[in-house]
């Protein structure tokens, strides 16, 4: 029987072994943790919108009517393309043919002290770090709780956005915790680059109104326990310092013995395969993946997960003895949200631009999509929808309890 082996358990992992499960082949998938978590949302775990096992579940409970699929919980330390294995907490795992699939991490840029004094957003295990952060900031109360959100791409964008509604909602409570400012700063000129300038201005615009403080066309320098230093001499004193300033290849993709490409990312083919090495193929955030004009995909979830599912195709296709097919992306467009009814979406290869509360209705149906891969009931994400609606909650979870729970059964 083919054995295929999948490196990471992210959206191109999850939606690749589902698919070969689902046609009985035997899979074995390996990630550091026992849940796979849906990373778009992190970041309302770490403004306490969302508890966190809201945006995990358990890799045995996904994979629990496909017999084929083995999960093995562990660290991997290095993985070998020529061979098609991996190794994981000194267990060597090979197979007919390997997918990495092994994520991203934060990029500092070599900025000096941001890897200390930063909060990154790439685990559940860092938005929760944050969220405890700044509960325990505000418990106190004795300062304001400025917090400096450093990248201007969808996931600066949302944190500012919901840090903003967290101080405006504590000031309406009269809390002393609203005395304090989300600053948003980019080096950029503009919030979310890759969008329409349309959709720049929105982005700027709302995020003010909301009262976030943003800063374009400046860098960071350094960062410390007290604050950041801008390029431009500027200094903004905070203890809390989120990092959403770009993304590299996982650290295990530079094990793998094959040409690393840009952000440290694996060069792969039009039909997802890596070159120079049989039956090994990489998807995900940790893979440069082309498009029809042979240019980059971005980093996005839609991109992962319909990576994941044709490599899974393509492998089905191979082990009947047929040629695999170049890898077509079907662009459902790129979205942000900025607040409660706010966001921007930019729908399909033409980039037909929506704001506000359509746009949010848009990025709920996106993520609703994604989601239900993960979880079986679409109609509660809807729920959450409603409940999202209600702009104290964030502020009444950090000064009452605890964010509520989304009933996935």
């Amino acid at each position: 029987m083919t054995h295929v082996v999948v490196a990471g358990a992210g959206l191109a992992g999850i939606a690749c072994a589902h698919e070969l499960g689902k046609k009985g082949v035997d899979v074995t998938i390996v990630d550091r943790h026992d849940y796979h978590q849906f990373q778009p949302l992190l970041y309302q775990v770490a403004t306490s919108q969302l508890p966190a096992e809201d945006v995990a579940r358990p890799l045995a409970s996904i994979f629990e009517h496909l017999p084929t699929v083995r999960v093995v919980r562990a660290e991997i330390s290095s993985i070998d393309a020529g061979a098609r294995s991996l190794v994981a907490s000194d267990e060597t795992i090979s197979g007919d043919y390997l997918v990495v699939a092994a994520g991203a991490t934060a990029n500092f840029f070599g900025t000096p002290g941001a890897d200390e004094w930063s909060f990154p957003l790439y685990s559940v295990a860092d938005a929760e770090r944050l969220r405890h952060h700044v509960r325990d900031v505000l418990a106190t109360a004795e300062d304001p709780l400025d917090i400096v959100i450093v990248g201007g791409g969808p996931t600066g964008v949302e944190t500012a956005g919901a840090f903003a509604e967290l101080f405006r909602a504590l000031r309406t409570m009269n809390h002393p915790g609203g005395r304090g400012d989300a600053w948003l700063v980019n080096h950029g000129p503009a919030l979310l680059a890759p969008f329409t300038d349309k959709s720049h201005r929105y982005a700027h615009d709302t995020l003010v109104a909301h009262g976030a403080k943003v800063c374009l066309g400046v860098g960071v320098q350094s960062v410390d326990a007290d604050g950041v230093q801008l390029s431009d001499g500027t200094r903004i004193s905070s203890r809390t310092v989120v990092w959403a300033g770009g993304e590299t290849a996982a650290p295990v993709a530079g094990t793998a013995g094959v040409t690393l490409g840009h952000g440290g990312r694996i060069d792969v083919s039009a039909d997802l395969t890596v070159p120079g090495v049989d039956a090994v193929y990489a998807v995900g955030d940790v893979a440069n993946i082309p498009d029809d004009d042979g240019k980059a995909l971005p980093q996005l979830g839609s991109v992962a997960q319909q990576a994941g599912t044709w490599v899974a195709h393509n492998i089905l296709r191979t082990a009947e003895g047929k040629a695999t097919k170049s890898f077509s992306y079907r662009d459902k467009g790129i979205m942000a949200m900025i607040g409660r009814g706010a966001a921007v979406a930019e729908i399909g290869e033409h980039r037909h631009q929506i704001e506000g509360p359509i746009a949010f209705a848009a990025w709920l149906g996106v993520h609703a999509a994604l989601l239900s891969g993960a979880h079986s009931k679409v109609d509660a994400f809807l729920t959450w929808a409603w409940d999202y609606f209600d702009a104290d909650h964030a502020a009444i979870v950090e000064c009452h309890g605890d964010p509520k729970r989304i009933a996935w059964a």
